[in-house]
């Protein structure tokens, strides 16, 4: 059974303390009861507070050993209203807002935090789209100058799929791809979008594949190209994200890490009709949980500017 705060008071009355966070992710994580996680078996009994040792194989492990939480230095009471305050941002949030409302020492600590929960913003083995999706590209950082499957310098070239659910959008996936040639627009679909359902795209012929993988391929027109808007959905999804980007980061989202930025647009966009931001916050703790631990020198190894190694948080 779901179980999540609805409200501010509500959230700020039950995670007062570390014990209740620990608790709560506890649940989470082994909701039928502790797992190990070396060997599976069931049982076992607590060496510490924290510590929980496995009665078969004697592997001691905590209720955050091996997710995002793994050795922060970060209480996990703050940790929980991080995330509170991700979940509660409609319009998405910057580090350098979360460094100025809770108060952290700098900003990579921010930075480096929000980026741990973006990777946990994407479920492992998440359903894919089904029913009747529009699929597009769309282009990052400006107009792209030149023919369309070549890619463009200093552009990032997005893949759209974008779910109809009558007249409305539905559910979306986005997908960043080096260039629009066959290949890779078949692994974007295949990825997204579960064998068997329609597929709508334009005339471009990096879409040619689409039958051949299973689907129902529907043209708009033949002669389309980046940029008309000859389908709606997915028209529309690009320019939100669009302006998304220039408004939560300013447009400020290095090629290296758009991927992760793609996921906390489409975890946001996927719940927006949520009735309680707090099944958002249960949602990002639950996917949390079962994401593996990253470091700031792993998250940073590919971007781009100063670096430093020995930030941890």
């Amino acid at each position: 059974m779901e179980d999540y705060p609805k409200t501010l008071s509500e959230f700020e009355f039950q995670f007062g303390t570390t014990k209740a966070c620990r608790e709560y992710l506890f649940r989470l994580r082994w909701p039928d009861g502790f797992r190990c996680p070396r060997c599976r078996a069931a049982k076992a009994w607590a060496v510490t507070e924290v510590l929980f040792e496995c009665a078969e194989c004697h592997y001691q492990s905590s209720v955050t050993a091996g997710t995002i939480f793994d050795r922060s230095r970060i209480p996990l009471t703050v940790w929980f209203r991080v995330i509170w305050w991700i979940t509660s941002q409609k319009t998405g949030a910057s580090a350098l807002g979360l460094k100025r409302i809770l108060g952290f020492g700098s900003y990579e600590t921010a930075w480096t935090c929000l980026h741990k929960l973006r990777r946990a913003m994407v479920r492992s083995g998440r359903d894919r789209l089904a029913g009747i999706i529009e699929v597009d590209e769309t282009y990052i950082g400006g107009e792209k100058p030149g023919k369309r499957g070549r890619g463009a310098a200093g552009k990032a070239l997005v893949i759209i799929a974008a779910q109809r659910d009558g007249k409305r959008i539905g559910r979306i996936r986005l997908c960043q791809v080096q260039d629009a040639s066959g290949p890779n627009l078949m692994r974007a679909i295949q990825k997204a979008i579960e064998p068997g359902n329609v597929i709508i795209t334009d005339g471009w012929q990096g879409y040619n594949g689409v039958k051949a993988l299973g689907y129902t391929h529907e043209i708009v027109r033949e002669d389309a190209d980046v940029g008309d808007s000859l389908l709606p959905l997915c028209h529309r999804v690009a320019a939100l994200l669009k302006r998304w980007l220039a408004g939560t980061h300013q447009g400020a989202v290095s090629h290296e890490h758009l991927d992760y930025y793609l996921d906390e647009y489409t975890f946001r966009f996927n719940r927006r009709t949520s009735q309680y931001r707090g099944k958002l916050f249960y949602r990002l703790l639950e996917q949390a949980v079962a994401t593996a631990p990253s470091t700031y020198a792993t998250i940073i190894q590919h971007a781009r500017g100063p670096k430093s190694a020995n930030h941890h948080i």
